[in-house]
Order: structure tokens, then C-alpha cells, then sequence
């Protein structure tokens, strides 16, 4: 039985992305209808067309060697919207970087040569925050680099662009994990518990605050997963857990054998403002389902930070808790995984992914 030509087409992923004009796919391809003579880039906003007057191409070049003209209304040879939106976005977050307060809403749109109210539309759409949530986490990044080298932390946070100590404090210890002082000081007068076991995966390291567990880590030595807890801390007080607190390593090690359950115990996070977002959107995956990196990046709101995301990933401290064994490769692959492929591929096994 032969298989048709339209069946062809619609089996082919190109034909997802032009049906559901997926703006991801611009650039990687074009297609072309042979009932019009026209080519398009697969976000272009026309009418689907039939899939037996349809052909892919891999450019531009390709598609007029075909003898397809240029689509008039999404111009496939020129820039996309959503890159002159990303390039006009960049603009903007350079000022703001360069800055040392952060720029007023209309200096910034004057510098992505849109509206204002179209500005802030877009510079949500493109990275997922306001330009003031952007402008205070890169404040905040800045203080954060800051805060280790500058005399004392009013230093820091006057030269960080703060005009008033208040203003930062109010959400210090969620952009940070801990308050300034404490993280000025390598982690100095926080109190960490630990303690070091032995699972299906090999050692793990279970660390807590009193806000909630701040690192679960996986290795084939204990050793080095308390050297790595330390290097994170290096002036915390951290000491053993004591017997109440066998209870938590105990349900971590359930999550190790079951991940599927999920761990209900509260979690002290800490991270950039971006890695935070990875790190949120990581938890709604469900178990037994992967996303791939650019689908997470897709999630977040930033389908170009595609490498960003996967580097969150690699910072993840809370093996399992927060899920990026879920995350995979474009291509299905098992890579990038900070505790080894095979416990990846072992706790995805026990998910029931495919």
C-alpha cells in the first residue's frame, strides 16, 4: 500500500510548526504553496494551505531556486518580528546594565524605538519580567557580586544603585537565600544541618536551614559531597544532623527510590531571579513526561535562552526535588546531568518516561 503524498506532509514536523504558526521554528525553514507560487516563514498568519500544495525548503535561496516568490505579509527574507523584538529588547537591557539607577520606562522604550505601553508588552513577552522585576535583579546580581569585596553592605548597596537600605531589604533573603550580612559572609551565623547516606543512586548529602533543605546532593563520594556542601557555605555553621533530623533524610531517600511521588518538605532555594524561573518551571513537570531545554526556555518565556536554561540546570543544588533529570536534549539524548547520565536514565526508568 503506497502512502500518499499529503499523509507525507503531515507527518513531517514542519507541518506541526506551520500548522500551529510557531514563531520557534522562523529561520530554521520555509514552505512553500504551490497554489499560489508564494513561500512563507511558518509563523505567517495565512490561511493553513492544503498539504498536497506544500514543500519545504531549508531557505530563502532554496524556495526561489523552487520558484517561489517572497510572502508580502511575513517577508520570510527579512528579520522576523519576534527577532527585531529581541534585538530592540537587548538595546534595552544593555542600558540597564549600564546604568547605575534604573532607567525610567519611557528612556528605555525610546531606546527599543517603540511606545512605552508597547515596550512594556514586549519586554514581558520576550523575558518573562517587567523592565522593573529586570532592573531590580540585575540590581540585585550586582549587589550580590559586590557584597564579599565592599567594606560593609551599606557600601555595597549604595554603590549597587540603591537609594535606600529598606528597598533592598524588604526582598534580600529571597534573592539571595539568605540576608545580605549572611551572604556577605560566605554564609556566616546560618545554621545548616547535615547528613550523609547511602541510596540506590550511591551517597547523598541531605542540608538544611531552618527555612527548609538547601542541598540534596548525589556522588560516589561522601567526602566529596560534604567538600562541595562547604564550598557552598564556606562560613556557615554547618554541623550533623541529630536524630530528628533522620526523618528528612529518610523521605529524600523515598523521593531517590520513588521520584514519581514528589517531596512535600519546604525548600530553601536561594538563586539568581532567573534560575529561580528554571527552577519553578522545572517542578511542573510531571513525573513520568520530559521537556527538552528549549521547551523549558519556551516555558519561562524566553525561547532563545535556550543554553541559560541549561545552565540553571547544572546549578540546581536539589537533586530530585527539583526535577532537571526531566529535562532532555532536543534529540531525546540524556546529557548535561551535574550527578551522571546513568542516574539520570535510572530515575527516569523508575518515572516510567519514555
Amino acid at each position: 500500500m503506497s502512502i500518499r503524498q499529503p499523509d507525507l506532509i503531515t507527518a513531517d514536523p514542519r507541518w506541526t510548526a506551520l500548522a500551529v504558526r510557531d514563531p520557534v521554528a522562523d529561520g530554521r525553514f520555509v514552505y512553500g504553496v504551490r497554489s499560489t507560487g508564494v513561500y512563507c516563514r511558518p509563523s505567517c498568519a495565512a490561511r493553513t494551505p492544503r498539504p498536497e500544495n506544500v514543500s519545504f525548503h531549508a531557505s530563502c535561496a532554496a524556495a526561489e531556486q523552487a520558484g517561489f516568490r517572497a510572502c508580502l505579509r511575513c517577508r520570510p527574507g527579512e528579520p522576523s518580528q519576534a527577532e527585531r523584538h529581541g534585538q530592540a529588547i537587548a538595546r534595552a537591557c544593555r542600558l540597564i546594565t549600564a546604568s547605575s539607577t534604573p532607567p525610567a520606562l519611557a528612556a528605555l522604550a525610546e531606546a527599543a524605538a517603540l511606545s512605552p505601553f508597547h515596550f512594556h508588552r514586549v519586554f514581558k513577552r520576550v523575558t518573562g519580567i517587567t523592565p522593573k522585576a529586570y532592573a531590580e535583579a540585575h540590581r540585585a546580581g550586582r549587589l550580590a557580586a559586590d557584597l564579599q569585596a565592599a567594606g560593609s553592605v551599606t557600601d555595597a548597596l549604595y554603590g549597587a544603585g540603591y537609594n535606600a537600605a529598606s528597598r533592598f531589604y524588604a526582598s534580600a533573603e529571597a534573592r539571595l537565600g539568605m540576608t545580605p550580612g549572611a551572604y556577605r559572609k560566605g554564609g556566616a551565623g546560618i545554621a545548616i544541618r547535615f547528613a550523609v547516606g547511602e541510596c540506590s543512586l550511591g551517597s547523598i548529602l541531605v542540608a538544611a536551614t531552618i527555612r527548609g533543605v538547601c542541598a540534596i546532593l548525589l556522588g560516589d563520594d561522601p567526602d566529596a559531597l560534604a567538600r562541595d556542601l562547604q564550598d557552598r557555605f564556606p562560613r556557615a555553621e554547618i554541623t550533623g544532623g541529630d536524630a530528628g533530623f533522620e526523618e528528612t533524610v529518610a523521605r529524600v531517600v523515598g523521593l531517590v527510590e520513588a521520584p514519581g511521588l514528589g517531596l512535600d518538605l519546604p525548600l530553601d532555594i536561594g538563586g539568581t531571579a532567573f534560575q529561580q524561573r528554571v527552577w519553578e518551571a522545572l517542578r511542573t513537570i510531571p513525573a513520568g513526561e520530559t521537556a527538552t531545554y528549549a521547551r523549558v526556555a519556551a516555558m519561562i518565556g524566553r525561547p532563545a535562552a535556550v543554553r541559560a536554561v541549561a545552565g540553571a540546570c547544572g546549578a540546581n543544588a536539589h537533586a530530585i526535588a527539583i526535577p532537571c533529570h526531566r529535562v532532555v536534549r532536543t534529540d531525546g539524548a540524556l546529557s548535561g546531568y551535574r550527578w551522571g547520565v546513568a542516574r539520570k536514565a535510572t530515575l527516569l526508568a523508575r518515572e516510567g518516561a519514555r
